[in-house]
């Protein structure tokens, strides 16, 4: 089946695509550094002999990315599992998710696909601000990522969001494809997930029918993405410390490769994926909700989905505690949790180089982004 056109600048590669992609990232020295690094002492001609015996990504994803995650698995966490009991691994769904890991949120969910039963992964969407790097670029394309272009004139967006949104619909209905996309643009830095409306606008642009139908068209299912710790804690408290203090504050060009770095090797403790029930039945009620309300409404729906579905672990206790000064939930953790926390806590704001660190205000923003969770998780019960 072939791609309309159109979607060439966004789209995955094709598997006809892949040879020559696999040539571009083999004789890239960044790409180069990168393997270096992954298989130490294995030569690139090797590498590449491997790569090419994949004729498309999926098979790509299964013989490098899904061995790699276990491994990594293995070094910087205690453990990742998902719960998929409420959907269909025979079904084909867009998961809109929490935001917490700008690589791994996507990434794993791919190998747990494959780990609940799915034939398939996702494809992910990715936008254009971490792609700054042709080789990077080559890359995610080879990993079934779709680009969501960013910082254009209001009119190029609404083309690029109409186009996008077809995407999605194309890879639902047509490519028999998952779908994964964040509910929000960039990371929630204190953890308080809530999903923007725009993105369901955006989603309802293309498909047949009324918004509702054209929503329902996606097979959207809210998908909970819990981690113990977040290796990036400090680095978002950094940055919402220099956004306090920066009206004109800028990310640095080498922030986010940092971010993606730490969130990839760092310490997660246990992580837990969980699959809310698809959320067609519920958009069957909203067939006389008015426009304006309608995808206030959905996003609402969607994040008490996430919200009720979170796993919460002694660090989110813990913290919640600590910023209300009681001990309100600590049937929920040991003294040896909240000792191994407050160690964990302190250790990471040590990391934080600031000229002027405001230390109580770093450490209130850490504390805020662990109680969040479970914040949400007992208001959405």
């Amino acid at each position: 089946m072939k791609t309309p056109e159109t979607f060439d600048a966004i789209r995955p590669f094709e598997p006809e695509e892949l040879p020559e992609a696999y040539d571009r990232l083999l004789a890239d020295p960044g790409f180069q550094a990168v393997l270096a690094y992954l298989y130490p002492g294995v030569p690139v001609e090797a590498i590449g002999a491997k790569m090419r015996q994949c004729p498309t990504s999926l098979d790509f994803q299964k013989t490098f990315c899904y061995g790699f995650l276990e491994q990594l698995l293995a070094k910087a966490s205690k453990g990742c599992d998902m719960d998929a009991s409420d959907i269909d691994v025979g079904g084909r769904y867009t998961f809109v998710s929490n935001h917490r890991d700008i690589v791994l949120d996507s990434a794993l969910l791919d190998k747990l696909l494959i780990d609940v039963g799915f034939s398939t992964t996702c494809e992910i969407a990715i936008g254009d601000n971490l792609l700054s790097l042709p080789w990077v670029r080559d890359l995610v394309r080879v990993n079934k990522s779709f680009i969501v272009e960013r910082s254009l004139p209001p009119r190029q967006m609404l083309m690029a969001s109409k186009r996008m949104s077809d995407y999605m619909h194309f890879a639902i209905a047509e490519k028999n494809e998952n779908v994964w996309i964040a509910q929000r643009e960039g990371r929630a830095k204190d953890s308080d997930d809530r999903t923007q409306p725009a993105i369901l606008k955006m989603m309802a642009m293309g498909g047949e029918g009324t918004p509702v139908e054209r929503l329902a068209q996606l097979h959207i299912v809210p998908l909970s993405i819990s981690y113990e710790f977040d290796p990036c804690d400090y680095l978002k408290a950094k940055e919402l410390q220099q956004r306090r203090d920066t009206a004109d504050f800028k990310k640095a060009p080498g922030d986010d490769v940092l971010s993606m770095r730490t969130g990839i090797v760092g310490y997660k403790g246990r992580i837990h994926y969980h699959c809310a029930p698809c959320i067609d039945d519920y958009l069957a009620t909203l067939a006389d909700v008015p426009k304006g309300e309608l995808f206030d409404r959905v996003a609402a729906h969607i994040d008490r989905e996430i919200h009720r579905h979170y796993r919460l672990y002694p660090s989110h206790l813990v913290a919640l505690d600590l910023l209300e000064g009681n001990d309100a939930h600590a049937d929920g953790y040991t003294a040896e949790d909240k000792a191994f926390f407050l160690r964990y806590l302190e250790g990471q704001l040590a990391k934080i180089q600031l000229e002027h660190p405001d230390h109580d205000f770093l450490r209130e923003r850490m504390l805020t982004m662990y109680a969040n969770p479970a914040r949400n998780h007992f208001a959405a019960l």
